[in-house]
Order: structure tokens, then sequence, then C-alpha cells
């Protein structure tokens, strides 16, 4: 792991999002606040699951510090009639900074959309995970 030792603490948040194409037979389940499977309700469901993975960001990617997080927050709307988007918002007051534990926590709760979603159709495709923003420490990020 980097040596963060002599780091100073600061707040820390990461901003990221990626895009699910679930596709019109999935949304044809939409009821407007969430889309409903066998499997129970996908959107709460998937938002659970990406602040889990937030949690566990650590045990999932070799190297990554183990970081008490603060806050973190994980929200899925509808985009579009094929497909939804999903944006992760991780916080903490530490010494390094919170990126993976964001991308993690919209890839998790992708994964979960996928898993809820694949007796439906298994056309679905996970696009567009990236980082939105990064601010504290060294330097900022804002994507274009």
């Amino acid at each position: 792991m980097v040596d963060v030792t002599d780091k100073s603490v600061s707040r820390r948040l990461a901003k990221a999002q990626g895009i699910v194409r679930v596709g019109k037979e999935i949304m044809a389940h939409f009821d407007g606040d969430d889309i409903q499977s066998k499997k129970g309700p996908v959107f709460h469901t998937a938002i659970l699951a990406g602040i889990q993975a937030a949690k566990k960001t650590s045990d999932l990617i070799p190297l990554c510090h183990p970081l008490p997080l603060t806050k973190c927050h994980v929200e899925i709307k509808k985009l579009d009639e094929e497909r939804v988007k999903i944006v992760a918002e991780a916080l903490t007051d530490g010494k390094t900074g919170v990126e993976m534990e964001a991308l993690s926590a919209v890839s998790g709760a992708a994964l979960t959309l996928y898993d809820m979603c694949k007796a439906i159709s298994k056309s679905i495709v996970i696009e567009d995970i990236r980082l939105l923003e990064k601010t504290g420490g060294k330097s900022d990020f804002r994507a274009e």
C-alpha cells in the first residue's frame, strides 16, 4: 500500500456514476419508482448493495486502504426508456481519497441490478462507470 503516514487528514469526497442499459423489456416492469422483479424491488436492493460495496472496497481492491466512511449515498434513476443512471457519493475525513469507494458503490449497484433483472432479459449492458468528482487532498477533479 502507499504510505500515507505523513499526509494530513482532510475531508475527502468522491462522486461516481454508471449507466445500465436494461432495455425496454425490463423497463416495462418500472412502476414509476422502481423496477419490480421476482427477487423484489430492484433499485432499493441495488442501493443497499452499492453502499455495502463501498464499505468493503479495501476487501475487493488490492492495496486500497480501509477507510471509515462518514457518508455513502447511492441513487438510481430512470434515464430514458432503456437506461438507468446510478450515482454514488462517498465521504470521509482521512488521509487518502474515496474515489475507489464511490466507483465500487456504482459497480456493486450495477451488478446487483443485473443479477435481479437477468431473469427478464440477459441483454443488460453496464457502461460508462466513471469518476465525476473528487475533492480533498492534494488535488481536486471534476469531469467535463
